[in-house]
């Protein structure tokens, strides 16, 4: 401001102070009121004679009367500092308790000496619609997460009635598959469990997920008299809400098949572990159990039209690699980074 009027004539800058919407007030080197413009009469309801030749700490009921403020209001001439963003909090005998904002700088008109330029600006409705928005994000995060923990409680209740079923059913075909349809609806509701609330456009760190996920899923369904292990390795990278709940249904889904399949003798590993290097991401469950030759059966099974309908989803595909040492499936996002889905039998 003090190089765009430095040099104009006294009366334009006048009036272009005078045209500003924001309340100014200038100040001579002691710190005296020299003038203020339209905007500062009108918010402050006082008028050029009440305050021209007064200290600017005696204005109004002494919002201004701060000892460190006028400090650095003594040091902007002589120092030729300027004060940024300096905030007020008071109640004004007009206004109400407020929230201003002070910045503050030189300034030298044509033919006349250096006087300090003052801004105020009042963004104490800012302040609010800030912080009315945060109470209902927090307010929606609350209730999101009050919905999911109900959605995730119910769906185990109805997996226990369809285990309960299953155990009245004398067909053994029949049985398995209402196993099979308890073992999906607590994937579901493991995943939804352990997804927590977050706002609009933010991100989910995804090892922290699938850690808290096998957690829950180490919990209800290793016992403690299996000598399975479950852990999660990687690094970093977030995703969406609805790209997490993909990848957990994804991870519930083979770490399930893994404790089911690899490992008849009751004695294993399963590791799960996510890569990723920009947008490119990987997410590998492997065992080292049996390998899929002693479990493999013809035909595709529900639990690979789930996986292959996740997986486009997300733009990505799997890779299967089986030995007598184990099973590790890859999903890697985009999916031209894998050439060729392979299932190797050994």
């Amino acid at each position: 401001m003090d190089k765009t009027l430095q040099g104009l004539d006294p009366e334009l800058s006048a009036a272009i102070i005078d045209a500003l919407r924001e309340p100014i007030v200038i100040l001579d080197k002691n710190l005296h009121v020299l003038v203020g413009n339209r905007a500062f009469y009108e918010k402050f309801g006082v008028r050029y004679e009440e305050i021209h030749g007064k200290k600017f700490a005696e204005l109004g009921t002494g919002e201004w009367n701060i000892p460190a403020l006028i400090s650095l209001l003594e040091q902007v001439i002589p120092d030729k500092t300027k004060i940024e963003g300096y905030e007020v909090l008071h109640t004004f005998e007009r206004l109400g308790l407020r929230v201003m904002v002070l910045n503050a700088h030189s300034i030298k008109l044509k033919n006349k000496k250096q006087d300090i330029f003052v801004s105020i600006t009042d963004i104490t409705d800012q302040n609010k619609e800030a912080h009315d928005k945060k109470n209902l994000m927090l307010q929606k995060d609350t209730l999101l997460k009050e919905m999911r923990h109900r959605i995730a409680n119910s769906l185990q209740l109805i997996a226990s009635i369809i285990l309960l079923k299953a155990g009245t059913v004398r067909s053994k075909e029949g049985r398995a598959h209402l196993e099979d349809a308890h073992d999906r609806i607590i994937s579901i509701a493991t995943v939804q469990k352990n997804l927590d609330p977050t706002s609009d456009g933010s991100l989910i760190p995804v090892l922290d997920y699938l850690r808290m996920l096998c957690g829950s899923l180490a919990k209800s369904m290793i016992s403690g008299n299996k000598p399975i292990s479950l852990k999660v390795t990687g690094k970093g990278g977030s995703v969406t809400p609805d790209e997490a709940i993909s990848l957990g249904l994804i991870t519930t889904e083979l770490v399930m098949n893994a404790l089911k399949h690899a490992f008849p003798s009751g004695e294993g590993q399963i590791t799960v572990s996510y890569e990723t290097r920009g947008k490119k991401w990987k997410l590998s469950v492997g065992d080292d159990g049996v390998g899929l030759k002693a479990t493999f059966k013809n035909g595709v099974g529900l639990g690979t039209n789930i996986l292959e309908s996740l997986t486009k989803q997300l733009n990505a595909k799997i890779d299967r690699v089986s030995t007598e040492r184990g099973t590790v499936v890859s999903v890697t996002h985009p999916a031209s980074l894998v050439k060729k889905e392979q299932t190797v039998i050994a």
